[in-house]
């Protein structure tokens, strides 16, 4: 039973992330500026490294995580390649309900509701 509803926590974190990601565009344009390149690989590393400190790192060393996220975040407004295009208040609602109730099935098993 508990890795049922792991399965089921993981694809609820997924569909949170889908309905959340289809307003998210990345461009690839060409730029003037050398810099603006670098900085969005930069920002792809480095929100990916802050997700991963989240979830990999004990207690104490979260800060290390939420750091890579803000230089995450510096970065893809720096490279100005992220398009954040609006989204519904449904689509952000369904998006944050799936992914918190996901993620409490992923890791605890249970829903707190």
């Amino acid at each position: 039973m508990k890795l049922f509803t792991t399965i089921i926590g993981l694809g609820l974190m997924l569909v949170g992330i889908y309905f959340l990601g289809t307003n998210i565009l990345f461009t690839t344009n060409v730029s003037p500026y050398w810099w603006r390149g670098i900085s969005a690989d930069i920002s792809v590393l480095a929100l990916t490294g802050g997700i991963g400190a989240l979830f990999a790192l004990p207690r104490d060393s979260k800060f290390i995580g939420w750091t890579l996220i803000g230089i995450g975040i510096v970065c893809v407004f720096v490279s100005s390649r992220a398009i954040l295009e609006s989204t519904s208040l449904w689509h952000f609602f369904i998006s944050m309900i799936s992914f918190t109730a996901g993620y409490q099935l992923f890791s605890t098993g249970k829903l707190n509701i």
